[in-house]
C-alpha cells in the first residue's frame, strides 16, 4: 500500500511495498530513498523534499498506517474534497486559477461528509446549477506553506454529471479567472499547464 504526497509537483511516495511504480525512484540520482522510522528520519525527508536538487523521493516502513499517521503530524492536516464533472456532451469542466488550469474543490465544512463538499465547492466555484454525483475516483495529497505555516491536504475527488450549463460564474472570491467545458481530444491545451496531482485525477477517471 502507498500514497503519494506532493511537494508542489514532486511526488514522495509513503509505503509499505516497493512496487513496479516506486522501484525506480530508488536508482535516480534527483531522488531519495529513506527506510528508516523515526521523527528525525522524518523530518530529514520532508527537509530534502523542499530542495531543488530533489525531485521525488521515497519514505519506506513495513507498518503503513503507522507511518502515514506519523508522517501527517507533522503537519496542519486539512481535509477537502472537489469534482471532475462531465456533462451530457462529454465535454470536461476546468477552472483557471493563479496561473494553472485545475479542478474545482475546497475544504471540508464543519460535519460536512466529502462528497456533500466536492459537490458544493463544484457549485459555488464554477456556478453550475444542477450536478449528479456519480462516484469516488481517487484520494491525493499535497503540501502547502501559508503565512509561515506548513498544510497537508487530504482531497477526495468524485466523478459528476450534469447537463449541458453554457454561461459558467467563475467564483472570482477564490482567484478564479475562467470556468470552461473541454473536450476530452483538447485535454492537452490544459493539462500542459496543470497540477500532477490533477493529471493523476484525470488518469483515474481514464482520460489520460
Amino acid at each position: 500500500m502507498h500514497i503519494k504526497v506532493y511537494f508542489n509537483d514532486k511526488p514522495l511516495f509513503l509505503t509499505d511495498t516497493i512496487d513496479a511504480e516506486i522501484e525506480p525512484y530508488k536508482h535516480h540520482d534527483d531522488a531519495i530513498f529513506m527506510d528508516e522510522f523515526s521523527p528525525p528520519a522524518i523530518n530529514s525527508i520532508i527537509h530534502e523534499m523542499r530542495l531543488q536538487k530533489i525531485q521525488a523521493g521515497v519514505l519506506y516502513h513495513s507498518e503503513f498506517e503507522k507511518l502515514k499517521k506519523s508522517f501527517i503530524r507533522k503537519f496542519i492536516f486539512i481535509k477537502a474534497a472537489g469534482g471532475l464533472v462531465v456533462n451530457d456532451d462529454g465535454y470536461l469542466l476546468f477552472i483557471f486559477r493563479r496561473g494553472k488550469w485545475d479542478l474545482p474543490k475546497g475544504k471540508l465544512d464543519p460535519g460536512e461528509t466529502p462528497d456533500i463538499c466536492a459537490v458544493r465547492e463544484v457549485k459555488e466555484e464554477t456556478g453550475l446549477k444542477t450536478i449528479t454525483l456519480k462516484n469516488h475516483l481517487i484520494t491525493t495529497y499535497h503540501t502547502y506553506e501559508e503565512r509561515g505555516k506548513h498544510f497537508l491536504k487530504e482531497t477526495d475527488w468524485y466523478l459528476m454529471n450534469s447537463p449541458v450549463q453554457k454561461i459558467l460564474e467563475p467564483q472570482t472570491g477564490e482567484q478564479i479567472t475562467e470556468a470552461v467545458w473541454v473536450l476530452p481530444e483538447k485535454l492537452s491545451d490544459h493539462t500542459s499547464n496543470t497540477f500532477l496531482l490533477i493529471k493523476d485525477v484525470l488518469k483515474s477517471a481514464g482520460f489520460i
